[in-house]
This record gives C-alpha cells, sequence and structure tokens, in this order.
C-alpha cells in the first residue's frame, strides 16, 4: 500500500490540470515576445491565465506577476524592496521558510540591513506586543512574516500584521506558499504589499508561481533581460506552468470550504487516532481549527531509541511524510522551526500533511503502522 502524506512539500497533479497544460503543449507553442500569430496566441493564453488569479484574489491583473515558484517570487519581494526603498533594517521570525529567511540573513552578511526577530511563543505564534515595539523603534522597515507555517502549521493573522505595518509605515511582505488555494484571499483589502504562490502546493506543476506586487509600491526587476512581464521578470514565460496554474487555483477556489472542511476533518480524524494508539503522542504548533493550517500536522513522538530510523520505518511501509527534531548543539542540522519553539533534540517529529486525494482509510493504515513501530 503506498500512501501519500506530504503534501506541504507538493501536491499530485490535478486530472484537470494535466489536461489544461496537455491542452497547451499540443496547440500552443508561440512565444509571447513573437509578433506573428502564434505569438500573439501564446499571449493571449498568458493574460487570460493572469486575469483568472487575478478575478480570483480580487485585484487587477496588472498586480500579478509570474515567476519560477515561491522562492523567486520571496526573493524578488525581498531583495527588490530593499533596493528601491533603501530599507536598512528587516523584521521577521526564526520559523519562517528558508526562502526568507536565508535572503535575509544574506543582506545582513553584507551589510545592506540590520535584521530582528520577533518573538514567539512555545507553538509559533508570533508577540504581536513584541512587533508593534520593533515596528516602533524601527521606522520604515521591511516585515517578512509567513501566514502559515510549512511544517508546525501556526497560523499567523496576516492582516492584524497588515495593520501595524501600514501604521507604522513598514513594507510587508508574507510568504503565502501553504496558504494560497487553501484560503481565500481577497487581495484588495490586504494590507501587504507582497503575496506569494507556488503552483505545486495546490495541485499545480512544479517550476511556476506568482507574486502579487500591490500598486503603492515601485520596485525594480529581480531577473533582467527581456521584456516579459510589462519588463519586471526577464525571461520566457513557462506558457504551459501558467496555464496549469490559473486552472490550478481556479479548481480550488471552485470548491475551497467544502475541500478544507474535508481535510480538516481528516486531520482531526489522525490526531484522535494517532493519541489512542500512542498516548505519549503530542503535536508541535498549533492545532485548534482557528490557529491552525488545516492541511499540516506536525507529530512530536516519545523519546526513543534509533528515533532517526522513524522515517524510514513509515517509507517501508509505503507512507511517504517528512520530519525531523530540533538541532541539538550544532550536532546536527536538524529542524529550525522546532528548535526555534524550544523543541526537543530527543523526540523525533514527523510532519503529515493531507490533501483532497486522501482517505480516513489510509489514516487507519498510517495509525496502525505507527504503533506498530512502537510495539518492537
Amino acid at each position: 500500500m503506498k500512501i501519500y502524506l506530504d503534501n506541504a512539500a507538493t501536491t499530485p497533479l490535478a486530472p484537470e490540470v494535466k489536461q489544461a497544460m496537455l491542452e497547451v503543449m499540443e496547440n500552443e507553442y508561440g512565444n509571447p515576445s513573437s509578433i506573428h500569430a502564434y505569438g500573439r496566441q501564446a499571449r493571449t493564453l498568458v493574460e487570460k491565465a493572469r486575469k483568472t488569479v487575478a478575478s480570483l484574489l480580487n485585484t487587477a491583473p496588472a498586480n500579478i506577476f509570474f515567476t519560477s515558484g515561491g522562492t523567486e517570487a520571496d526573493n524578488m519581494a525581498i531583495r527588490c524592496a530593499v533596493e528601491a526603498y533603501q530599507l536598512t533594517h528587516a523584521i521577521t521570525s526564526k520559523t519562517e521558510h528558508h526562502a526568507v529567511l536565508h535572503t535575509l540573513e544574506m543582506l545582513e552578511q553584507k551589510g545592506v540591513l540590520r535584521l530582528s526577530y520577533v518573538d514567539l511563543d512555545e507553538k509559533g505564534n508570533i508577540s504581536f506586543e513584541h512587533l508593534e515595539q520593533l515596528l516602533a523603534n524601527n521606522p520604515r522597515s521591511l516585515v517578512s512574516l509567513m501566514q502559515a507555517n510549512n511544517e508546525i502549521a501556526t497560523l499567523t493573522d496576516i492582516e492584524r500584521v497588515g495593520e501595524l505595518c501600514e501604521k507604522y509605515d513598514a513594507i510587508y511582505h508574507s510568504d503565502t506558499v501553504q496558504t494560497m488555494g487553501h484560503y481565500r484571499h481577497d487581495l484588495s483589502t490586504l494590507k501587504a504589499h507582497f503575496v506569494v504562490c507556488s503552483a505545486h502546493k495546490l495541485h499545480g506543476p512544479k517550476g511556476v508561481g506568482f507574486i502579487y506586487v500591490n500598486p503603492s509600491v515601485k520596485i525594480k526587476p529581480l531577473l533582467y533581460g527581456g521584456a516579459q512581464e510589462r519588463n519586471m521578470r526577464g525571461g520566457t514565460e513557462n506558457i504551459y506552468g501558467i496555464a496549469g496554474l490559473a486552472k490550478a487555483l481556479e479548481l480550488a477556489y471552485a470548491d475551497l470550504e467544502k475541500q478544507a472542511a474535508y481535510i480538516q476533518d481528516l486531520k482531526s480524524y489522525a490526531m484522535e487516532r494517532l493519541k489512542l494508539a500512542v498516548p505519549e503522542i503530542n503535536f508541535n504548533g498549533e492545532t485548534d481549527a482557528d490557529k491552525s493550517l488545516y492541511t499540516v500536522l506536525n507529530v512530536r513522538f516519545p523519546k526513543m531509541e534509533m528515533g532517526d530510523m522513524l522515517l524510514f520505518k513509515l517509507d517501508i511501509a509505503g507512507i511517504s511524510a517528512s520530519g525531523g527534531s530540533a538541532c541539538s548543539s550544532g550536532s546536527n542540522i536538524g529542524s529550525h522551526v522546532l528548535t526555534a519553539i524550544g523543541g526537543n533534540p530527543d523526540h523525533p517529529s514527523v510532519r503529515f500533511s493531507f490533501s483532497k486525494y486522501n482517505t480516513k482509510e489510509e489514516i487507519d493504515y498510517v495509525v496502525q503502522k505507527v504503533k506498530e513501530v512502537f510495539m518492537e
């Protein structure tokens, strides 16, 4: 039996997305920058996809720029904002994705800016009091705080962050890779300057994403080249990927609440069954439905010999998941997220992440295999 529970890493391609991409591959091979008929057809396809994305997010098509994925989009937001506004201070958290953390750390190492980290509690929630203090003491900062943590699922109220940033004239970027297509985003009211998407997190193709740039900010490109993406991102557009991204987001929004309820039920069921099977189990991050990303469950297992073999044993049983433990004094790489919230390196953790294609029968199988590991 093969069970895929690593949807936070990447999701299976939806059949409808595959079909939409195949049609483009078969019929559209022009370069969107070419002025002849084939090029114009490809350009029409790209702009139609842009309008689809913009409409779903309630913003103007001119604010959406296609990229190679979330990492490029995060880099573009951070590096281009710092350059355009000569920013010398940034605020983030130690649980951000490395696409954000490593970019900011690089800028600090080069002496471009000074970096501050907002305080976190043991579940990964940011301290809004500390955030406001940092903003008050450092006017015109860059703030980069994700909406949902990709490892421990803790949600951050990005509307509240945006309001604070507006109050203190800060530039706000949110890594929304894990939430785009899983929650509704109204970019006409959200006080964020940049949000991002990676299509393969919502049953779309790998290697394509987008960045939303609020029209109130003016930045220069990260990648120079041709005049693509209205002179904001050089390079021939990935028309197959862009078509797949738009279709994936369209599908996600068409049935979002129903699928969210279904996946939340799977997560709650998994929590209940795992606790019954191994009572010593606990969970990392927030688990309340209104505070936690419904697609992700991070399970902290009891201390065990050869804890690093847990994932291997699950893989042998046909279960795909991801995991790790907190770093232990530099002796192992570990999870920077679990380390940041005070995780115990002696306790192995596994991240199970769900999609609409998973079932309770699969959860039952996983729980049985977990139980067998602890009965050995």
